[in-house]
């Protein structure tokens, strides 16, 4: 099992900032890409941005020069800095990765984490 947690959600107002972790943990042989994902109330799950094991970057365009993602494989953790931040983004943020588990014969994985509430008031 590979497990993922969120932390540093919480209540902002419009304009101002927050950043979110997500470390991976378990039997983990290399890490992949990994990857943000919003779901606001009675919606889909989407693609905030992503981030591969190279550093190549991927972005939702109505995030585009506001929110920078980035990792530590080192640390296999991956971090989303939220400036600039709207009413709009206002969602349960989800953090996502995908890699290889360690052991005598590694098995891929795909993992989610339990999420952690972002809410911009205005």
């Amino acid at each position: 099992q590979v497990q993922l947690v969120e932390s540093g959600g919480g209540l902002v107002q419009a304009g101002g900032s927050l950043r979110l972790s997500c470390p991976a943990s378990g039997r983990i042989r290399s890490v992949n890409n990994m990857g943000w994902y919003g779901q606001a109330p009675g919606q889909q799950r989407e693609l905030v941005a992503a981030i591969t094991s190279g550093g190549s970057t991927n972005y939702a365009d109505s995030v585009k020069g506001r929110f920078t993602i980035s990792r530590d494989n080192g640390k296999n953790t991956v971090y989303l800095q939220m400036n600039s931040l709207k009413p709009e983004d206002t969602a349960v943020y989800y953090c996502n990765a995908e890699g290889w588990r360690d052991g005598s014969l590694p098995l891929p994985f795909r993992s989610w984490g339990q999420g952690t509430q972002v809410t911009v008031s205005s």
